[in-house]
């Protein structure tokens, strides 16, 4: 699943491509595409004819467009989904699902989906400009409003394995499995940890490594182990090359020298160094 980084690369290419220009027409050329849309195919069509793009807006893992009738164009990129842009006339993409056309006769946006996990939703925006189904997310590492002292209360608060807390989307959002192993290295904890045992140092420490490494990953584009995952342009990523932890299983630790280690976390996997990251102590009774 696409995280902070990959999200944010989409927004700002359709920040740059797509904002300002108003909607001629919408076509939907697979009903799951639009399954999340209640309402049908129909309505998302009328409804966004005529309408302008005000902004590409981002919570998390989140991405939408603002319109100009105060509602949102809300994009699930799932395992597969893509936003491109692409000159009208272009041959349409295999696993093209929508299409928005726009009265300047530019370049058209175009949602593919091959797995079709993904999809695109018309949703209110509340009074702050977040879409309704959202409102529950809380902000990301990224974000200039974001809490650090209070993110880290709310980590400890959870009482449970500090990966754990990381990937819940209600305590911070934006971080998934790559972004958490790597901000676990860089803070050389364990992903067993408790949050109860984490000093407000030590969580502030982890949070800002999280901040960083995504920090990080933008600048390369994202992470893309394939041609999944890509800007609005098709290109992607190459964070890949600078991972430390995540997908490195067997290769030496870049601190130490120790091999990395994969164990299995909630049907995944995490990916650890043994020595840097010792699993924490358990007490016997």
């Amino acid at each position: 699943m696409p995280e902070l980084p990959e999200v944010e690369v989409v927004r700002l290419g359709l920040q740059a491509h797509v904002a300002g220009r108003t909607i001629r027409e919408a076509e939907v050329l697979h009903p799951r595409a639009i399954r999340r849309h209640a309402l049908g195919a129909e309505d998302f069509t009328r409804r966004l004819s005529g309408t302008r793009v005000e902004a590409a807006r981002r919570r998390g893992k989140y991405l939408w467009l603002e319109l100009s009738d105060k509602e949102a164009l809300l994009a699930h990129l799932g395992m597969s989904g893509q936003m491109l842009v692409q000159p009208e006339g272009t041959p349409d993409e295999k696993h093209l699902r929508v299409r928005l056309r726009f009265d300047d006769e530019g370049p058209e946006l175009r949602f593919v989906d091959q797995r079709t996990f993904g999809g695109l939703a018309l949703d209110d925006l509340n009074d702050v400009l977040l879409p309704d189904t959202i409102a529950h997310i809380a902000r990301d590492p990224m974000d200039p409003a974001f809490d650090l002292d209070a993110a880290v209360r709310a980590l400890k608060s959870r009482r449970t394995e500090v990966k754990r807390a990381l990937l819940d989307q209600t305590l911070v959002s934006g971080i998934g499995n790559i972004y958490a192993d790597e901000a676990l290295w860089r803070a050389r904890l364990h992903w067993s940890r408790p949050t109860e045992k984490l000093t407000a140092a030590k969580g502030r420490e982890l949070l800002s490594a999280a901040s960083d490494v995504m920090n990080a990953a933008l600048g390369a584009g994202g992470t893309s182990f394939d041609a999944l995952y890509v800007n609005v342009n098709g290109q992607s990523g190459y964070f890949d090359r600078s991972l430390d932890a995540y997908g490195q299983e067997g290769l030496p630790c870049h601190r130490c020298g120790t091999a990395i280690r994969r164990e299995p976390f909630m049907n995944r996997s995490s990916f650890s160094c043994p020595r840097c990251q010792p699993r924490p102590r358990v007490k016997l009774a």
